[in-house]
């Protein structure tokens, strides 16, 4: 068992929440979400707590220095400072990024009413779709865990559930999307009944 921690009103990024996708071609299928947190949020202590609490269960008296060669490295770390990424939103923050893999299940995804948005066959339950999205804010619990092996040591996180929080400004500055400004049409429009 690793560190597990909850996340409180982070916002979510690069979502993949509906059907697992097949890692870098691998056929090694998993859900994944990052979550920024703050640079002086008080989660980013916590983080940091837990990763090396999780360092020194695994490696004991080494575990100093191994954490210290992990926590510089992206690809060995799930937390990175947001200004090693060129993405919009990561300024002024840090990134976790969670992963699940298919043979683990999937992970739990909520409403703010605590209902399921996904079934157990990954599809959407009516009334749900749109829920979850990367720029809204969510609540989101992890497993910390320390990777050993072929691969290389590492620091890494396990998905466990994601809780819509709130709606977020999509990456950019835009607005969440919305159908607002459409309406029905009736089957079989011509494009003239459209002009």
């Amino acid at each position: 068992m690793g560190i597990e921690l909850k996340l409180n009103n982070v916002r979510a990024s690069f979502l993949v929440l509906g059907g697992p996708e097949d890692y870098q071609g691998n056929k090694q299928f998993r859900w994944s979400a990052t979550a920024l947190v703050a640079a002086d949020s008080p989660q980013k202590k916590a983080i940091e707590e837990a990763l090396k609490a999780t360092a020194k269960a695994k490696w004991e008296k080494k575990w100093e220095s191994i954490y210290e060669n992990i926590i510089v490295d992206p690809k060995a770390c799930c937390f990175i400072d947001g200004k090693r990424k060129d993405y919009d939103g990561y300024a002024g923050h840090f990134a976790l990024t969670a992963h699940r893999p298919q043979d683990k299940g999937r992970p739990i995804v909520l409403d703010t009413t605590m209902e399921p948005i996904y079934m157990p066959d990954n599809s959407v339950y009516a009334g749900k779709a749109g829920r979850v999205y990367s720029c809204c804010y969510v609540n989101m619990k992890i497993e910390f865990w320390a990777q050993d092996n072929k691969n290389g040591k590492g620091l890494r996180a396990t998905l466990q559930v994601v809780q819509r929080f709130k709606d977020g400004d999509a990456f950019g500055g835009g607005s969440a999307p919305t159908a607002s400004d459409f309406e029905e049409i009736a089957e079989g429009a011509d494009a003239d009944d459209l002009g």
